[in-house]
């Protein structure tokens, strides 16, 4: 019997994989020894808490700044166990800081994830919107449709290149491997076959709610939306088209999410099959290693372990 009850969520992390249901997110790292570590903190959505905040289109740019912020903090984590890793470190063991000295250390860290979070989106806007709009300008073509289209060719054009370029870069491989070991554990998931190992082994590494596919369609849309907008001639014409990168990510998110939820037909096809294409270069064939960790993650997310009771804690598992 499917799952469809439930959307679960995940993201690739240094040698882990974070798994995210409607109220737990939870990050599994394995260390070099062999043992996985998580990490388990309550999460509910701000748009189950904001009916406003609910709204189709206007719930998808929400959780792209949800998606983005619980990233990081993943992220953050996994690297923290890194680095635990080369400094000799265990799990757990107390530092001797005082409560004050932890609580300014959450402060800071809330902080540097709310910079961390601006630098990236503003990254994200200089790279894939600013700069396709520069080279098209610069190709001196008139007619807003044809700038427009070209507009977007470019920016496909350095998304692509950009996937390219990292996929190149051995240490992102192994991310690459936890991405396919998350997707095979999902997948095995939302299929209603039990989570083990050998379950999940036989799934694809490819899914149609992938970050990867949900860029893609945002790359697409941008074009339909900005051909409307036509030619930008004006200061004012280019601050809107950034304003309007939260409603097309709001676009996007429904649409790959009617995609996640159905199953079959023609126009599905048409619509899923360019990004589970590009998956190819942002997912690899992962270990069994890393598929017990996909699976530790998702279990826990799932309430299926004791990980539902270690809410906010670090934990060795067992």
């Amino acid at each position: 019997m499917k799952n469809d009850s439930l959307t679960i969520g995940g993201q690739a992390v240094i040698e882990g994989v974070m798994m995210r249901s409607p109220d737990l997110v939870v990050t599994s790292v394995r260390r070099p020894g062999g043992r996985i570590v998580h990490r388990t903190e309550p999460y509910v959505s701000v748009t189950k808490r904001h009916r406003l905040l609910g709204i189709p289109v206007i719930r998808g740019a929400v959780s792209l700044f949800e998606t983005l912020l619980i990233g990081i903090k993943s992220l953050s984590y996994s690297a923290e166990i890194a680095q635990e890793e080369e400094h000799g470190a265990g799990a757990g063991e107390a530092d001797g800081a005082g409560e004050g000295d932890a609580a300014a250390g959450g402060w800071k860290s809330s902080l540097s994830m709310g910079v961390t979070l601006v630098v990236a989106f503003g990254l994200g806007l200089l790279l894939f919107f600013w700069l396709p709009l520069v080279i098209a300008e610069a190709v001196g073509v008139k007619g807003s449709i044809l700038f427009n289209v070209i507009d977007g060719l470019v920016r496909l054009g350095i998304f692509f290149l950009y996937l390219a370029a990292i996929s190149l870069w051995r240490e992102m491989r192994r991310v690459f491997e936890y991405h396919g070991a998350e997707h095979k554990c999902i997948t095995t998931y939302e299929d209603g076959d039990e989570l083990t190992l050998e379950n999940a082994r036989r799934h694809t590494t490819r899914h149609r709610r992938c970050g990867t596919s949900f860029l893609l369609v945002v790359m697409v849309i941008a074009v339909v939306v900005f051909i409307f907008l036509g030619r930008p001639d004006s200061i004012g014409d280019r601050l809107l088209r950034f304003a309007l990168v939260p409603v097309i990510a709001g676009i996007s998110f429904e649409v790959t999410r009617w995609a996640g939820r159905r199953r079959r037909g023609l126009l599905l096809t048409v619509v899923t099959a360019p990004g589970l294409l590009l998956q190819k270069f942002t997912t690899r064939e992962p270990s069994d290693d890393q598929i017990e960790v996909a699976l530790d993650a998702l279990r826990r997310a799932l309430h299926m372990e004791d990980g539902g009771r270690n809410v906010g804690s670090d934990q060795e598992s067992p």
